[in-house]
Order: C-alpha cells, then structure tokens, then sequence
C-alpha cells in the first residue's frame, strides 16, 4: 500500500513569511498538531509543529512562521507506507507533507493516525501494551499551573501529560492541544526555583477529561482501536485507577513495524 493511498490531499499550509500569530489561530481553529510551510515559490521548506507554537517566546505579533520551521523527511506519494512511517518515526514526526519529488510540491499530508489506520501489529509485535509502555512518566495533579506544565512539555518534548489526583488516581489528560485550543500558547514564566512571575490557570481549567485507560494486558489493536476511536494521542495503561503507564501512537507505530523490515 502506497503512501498516496491513505494520504488527505489540499491540506492547509502557512507561508515562510506569515506571521506566528496567524499560523497559532491556523492550528487552533483546525486542532491541528503541525502545518507544513512553504517559501515564496510555494516549494516545501519543512514543518511548523504545536512544539514550535508553544517554545515561541516573543510576545511580538511580526514574528514570522521562517524562523520556527523544521526539516522533514522526503515522502513521496508512491512510497511504500511502511517506509514511511520509519522515515517519520526517525525524524520523530508525527505529522509530515507529502512531496511531489525533488521538486518539493506540496501533495498531501500523512499522520500517524493514517498510517495506524491502515496496519496491523505482525506476528512479531509484543502482544500486550505492557511491554511497550512508558512507565517511568511524568505526570501533574489538577492544581498545578498551566505554566508548569508548559515548560515540562517543552524540556521533554512531550505532546501530554497525565492529570492525577493526589493519591495517584487517574483523573485526565492535559495535552498541547488543549493549551493551544484555549489561547495559552504564550503562558508566564517561572523562575529556576519553580516559583510563579505571573498568574497561570490551573491544569484542571483546560484538561480533557476522561482519562482514557486500558489494563497491561491490553492487545496492541485494542489500544489501536482506542485511539482511533476517540482521536487520541496517547493512552493510560491503568490498573484500579492506579496509573501503570502510558502507550502513545509513536509505541504502537514502532510495534507494529517489528517483523517488516522497516
């Protein structure tokens, strides 16, 4: 199966020389996790992703999309998808334009979503989410600030974050998009001690609830399925509401590669 197979076509772009502000509205109103971005002879220069959005600093509205971009790989809509999805797992993308060819066009655009939509897990994929999972993970509590959570996002490059209550119960999930989705993208800053400079809302303001969770033993395609399912990015793996793990698309992508040859 070819990558032009599950690709979406006429996808949204922003220009080299829009401004940051406009290319953050872009991705809210389309709950969009990365743009791909052009240059002025409409030839594809890389990837504007929610990471980017959130790490901008300047609270400047001429900042331009030209200095946040990053490289993608060459995809082609005649590649094979399991190529492809390697190719994005190595560039640790999860979303990324699809190429006319050397000429760079932009064609389509593949995520890991279409790409999981339309695999497997071989016979040689481990058969339970437990031995795929992250287990050592970070996590906030419902009264921590937005801004707390942002810098941990951005010095671990994390797309989101477990919400649990005190005595470690599963409560819900705060995500990029979440804060972006609610205008948060630009939040205070915090001093080497962790301590507030500004005011910053509280995690429970802006989190998705519920957190979705399966048990460890869980099959490969059942948090698959799941994810596909309610179009998240990562899931709980949870025992008693007690947080275990978390298995996100990237886990799974990579999984269900073992035994391809890619």
């Amino acid at each position: 199966m070819t990558v032009e197979s599950i690709m979406s076509k006429d996808p949204l772009y922003v220009k080299e020389n829009d401004f940051m502000t406009h290319a953050r509205q872009l991705m809210r109103d389309h709950f969009l996790r990365g743009v791909p971005v052009v240059d002025k002879s409409l030839k594809v220069s890389g990837m504007l992703t929610d990471r980017e959005i959130l790490n901008i600093k300047s609270t400047k509205s001429n900042v331009t999309v030209e200095g946040y971009v990053e490289e993608v790989p060459l995809i082609t809509p005649d590649m094979e998808i399991l190529e492809a999805a390697r190719l994005m797992l190595d560039a640790s993308q999860h979303r990324v334009p699809v190429l006319s060819g050397t000429d760079r066009e932009l064609v389509g655009i593949l995520s890991e979503v279409d790409i999981l939509a339309s695999i497997k897990p071989t016979k040689k994929s481990p058969l339970s989410i437990e031995e795929i999972m992250i287990k050592n993970v970070i996590i906030c509590h419902p009264d921590d600030s937005i801004t707390k959570i942002w810098h941990q996002m951005l010095e671990h490059d994390y797309t989101g974050i477990p919400v649990v209550s005190h005595s470690n119960e599963t409560v819900g999930m705060v995500t990029r998009r979440d804060i972006i989705k609610a205008g948060y993208a630009r939040v205070s800053e915090i001093d080497g001690q962790g301590a507030k400079t500004g005011d910053s809302p509280r995690v429970e303001k802006i989190m998705s609830t519920p957190m979705y969770t399966l048990p460890p033993e869980a099959s490969l395609k059942e948090a698959i399925d799941k994810i596909l399912q309610y179009d998240i990015g990562r899931i709980a793996v949870a025992s008693n509401e007690k947080l275990l793990g978390i298995v996100s698309r990237r886990e799974l992508l990579s999984a269900c590669l073992i035994g391809t040859g890619f």
